[in-house]
């Protein structure tokens, strides 16, 4: 089986936002920093887990 995108979503790498506990798909724009990426978006960002 091969582990390429092509367009099928589920083989890129998810998250869950440590805010809102939502499920994130990797981003091309987090290639560089993935291991770092803990929000889904900048309002969960500002929030901050409670």
């Amino acid at each position: 089986m091969k582990n390429s995108f092509k367009g099928n979503k589920s083989f890129l790498p998810t998250k869950i936002c440590v805010t809102c506990k939502k499920e994130m798909t990797w981003r091309k724009s987090w290639a560089k920093n993935w291991e770092s990426v803990k929000y889904c978006s900048d309002v969960c960002r500002n929030k901050k887990p409670s």
